[in-house]
């Protein structure tokens, strides 16, 4: 039977190939003027109404930088999300894989309600992004070693995701099980947290994080070739010459410290990287070289708006941006359970 996927193969070369025709380039300045327009509509939105401070007040300027700070947040966190989503989905060949899907943002949210808990961060503010990583690695060597179990050291798909599952669940029921064990303070903070958020992290963070998000998008993107072969299938990637193996460990590692990164400066936010690489992914097209910058682009443009309309849609009470994308995201997982965008994900 031939392989729909298959279809979409132009160049023989494991570097080269192509999955679509070339995207026009007036569809992507008109998604960058989109963009742009967005962002500056995530300034102007707040309490008060649509309309920029007064800058030239003590007042304003601070409100207007604390503005800025969260844009810059929801850039940072939503690129690495969106980047993640784009390669779980192509690693798992998986229209419904995110971040969470493997257990990694639970692994990272453990080890950072661990910091919040037991003043890591208080001493050491650095701790919660290097904590979050580790144990987000931590965690996925631990799923992809259960997966390997009796299937000859290569997972399958399947066993990847069902070990992930079950391992994100755990990491949940330990996170809760901290959290009833906090005191009111840690409680608070944690549950904060949980939530997501977007409120400018420390300088000293931010630039980590930055610096972070940039080495997983750029090493994601040094695999886009490999990540389309594997796109059209294992079986492909190996005719290509492409060590699958390898392309999958390597990928999932730039993965997880993308969502790791995310988690560890923002919080439980969930939905952003299953929303947004769809979305372009039927803008656009599934070529990775295209999808994964214009999926970060797009990602961070999302956060920043729906960041924007939660602090404003029920002013003067301010809503978790993670509560607004669970909200957008639960609609938009059950359209694509209903395979409503079954020809966006094959191309």
């Amino acid at each position: 039977m031939k392989d729909s996927y298959h279809d979409k193969q132009t160049v023989p070369g494991a570097e080269n190939i192509c999955l679509t025709e070339t995207v026009p380039v007036l569809k992507i300045v008109v998604f960058l003027g989109a963009v742009l327009l967005l962002l500056f509509l995530s300034l102007l939105l707040g309490p008060t109404g649509i309309l920029l401070p007064d800058t030239a007040t003590p007042v304003g300027s601070a409100i207007m930088s604390l503005r800025f700070n969260r844009m810059i947040m929801g850039l940072l966190v939503g690129a690495a999300l969106s980047v993640s989503g784009v390669v779980f989905q192509a690693v798992l060949r998986n229209p419904l894989a995110e971040p969470y899907v493997l257990g990694v943002s639970g692994g990272a949210g453990l080890g950072a309600t661990f910091a919040i808990l037991f003043g890591a961060v208080a001493a050491i503010p650095l701790s919660l992004p290097f904590t979050a990583f580790v144990s987000a690695v931590a965690t996925l060597l631990l799923v992809y070693g259960i997966a390997s179990r009796g299937s000859g050291g290569t997972p399958s798909v399947y066993s990847l995701i069902l070990s992930g599952v079950i391992i994100s669940a755990i990491c949940s029921s330990l996170i809760m099980f901290f959290v009833s064990m906090a005191s009111v303070e840690g409680l608070h903070n944690v549950i904060w947290w949980m939530l997501g958020n977007l409120q400018p992290a420390p300088l000293s963070q931010r630039l980590v994080a930055a610096l972070f998000i940039a080495s997983g998008i750029a090493g994601s993107m040094l695999l886009a070739s490999r990540l389309n072969a594997l796109t059209l299938g294992r079986e492909m990637a190996h005719y290509q010459g492409i060590n699958a193996d390898a392309v999958i460990l390597v990928a999932l590692l730039c993965a997880t410290l993308l969502a790791a990164t995310a988690v560890s400066i923002s919080g439980m936010i969930g939905f952003v990287g299953l929303i947004v690489p769809h979305v372009m992914r039927a803008i656009f097209g599934p070529e990775h070289k295209m999808l994964i910058p214009l999926s970060a682009l797009g990602g961070g443009t999302f956060l920043a708006v729906c960041d924007a309309f939660a602090r404003s849609v029920l002013a003067p009470i301010e809503i978790p941006v993670g509560v607004v994308t669970a909200i957008a995201g639960g609609p938009f997982f059950l359209l694509i359970l209903q395979r409503k965008m079954k020809g966006a994900w094959i191309g």
